[in-house]
């Protein structure tokens, strides 16, 4: 544990030095814009050593996420608004509030029930914030590509009830592929992008779901309480 701590120290201390006085002249004109898009790069980049099994491959994004991560902290540090060990403390607190049934005497009788109580603990910890989530919809991030966001949308409206358990379709996963690919290229076709054809559609689902969601907490309104 001494090694790692150590290691981590190290990384923090190299980044302070960086941004320093002296320091190195592009670290020093960084700011959390100006760098958040590098940011979604290395994320990229270690979902493609993932998926090729090249462990030198990840260890090395690992690092270079573990490097944003340090440097938006280092950042923070410099403004008074927080530092990494602050970062470390929440997300370890986080996670032993969530897992109750590790840390606690909950019961659970399968992963169901995990996600069910991950979400419950959650909304609980933001009601009443500035970062509250009243509707099921919320806490979707809006930077997400577009398919990515539309199954997200999909997921947490079936939770929040305000569309109907999907049945299993009987295509194969190659046919909708395929079918995907060929939106994707009849959208070419016509000079348009797929990426922002389905991102405005999404926003106008979610737009008529939100709407549902408020008539059906204006018919219940002891439920929208709980």
């Amino acid at each position: 544990m001494k090694k790692n701590t150590d290691a981590l120290n190290e990384l923090i201390r190299v980044m302070a030095k960086l941004r320093s006085p002296g320091g190195c002249p592009w670290d020093r004109e960084q700011t959390h814009k100006s760098i958040r898009f590098y940011l979604i790069e290395e994320a990229y980049e270690l979902l493609d050593a993932i998926e090729a099994e090249d462990d030198h491959e990840m260890a090395e994004e690992l690092g270079d996420l573990l490097l944003h991560v340090i440097f938006h902290c280092q950042l923070a540090r410099e403004r008074g608004a927080f530092d990494f060990e602050k970062v470390a403390k929440h997300v370890t607190e986080k996670l032993i509030r969530r897992h109750p049934h590790v840390f606690g005497e909950t019961k659970v009788k399968n992963i169901a029930e995990v996600w069910s109580n991950w979400e419950q603990i959650k909304k609980a910890e933001k009601h009443g914030t500035k970062h509250a989530r009243p509707s099921a919809l919320d806490g979707i991030p809006k930077h997400l590509p577009a398919l990515l966001r539309a199954e997200k949308l999909v997921k947490k409206a079936r939770r929040g009830k305000l569309i109907p358990a999907g049945k299993k379709a009987t295509s194969k996963k190659s046919a909708v592929a395929k079918k995907l690919f060929a939106l994707a290229q009849t959208a070419e076709a016509h000079g348009w992008s797929a990426e922002e054809l389905l991102r405005e559609q999404v926003g106008a689902v979610e737009k008529n779901l939100r709407k549902l969601e408020q008539k059906k907490a204006a018919k219940t309104p002891s439920a929208s309480k709980n």
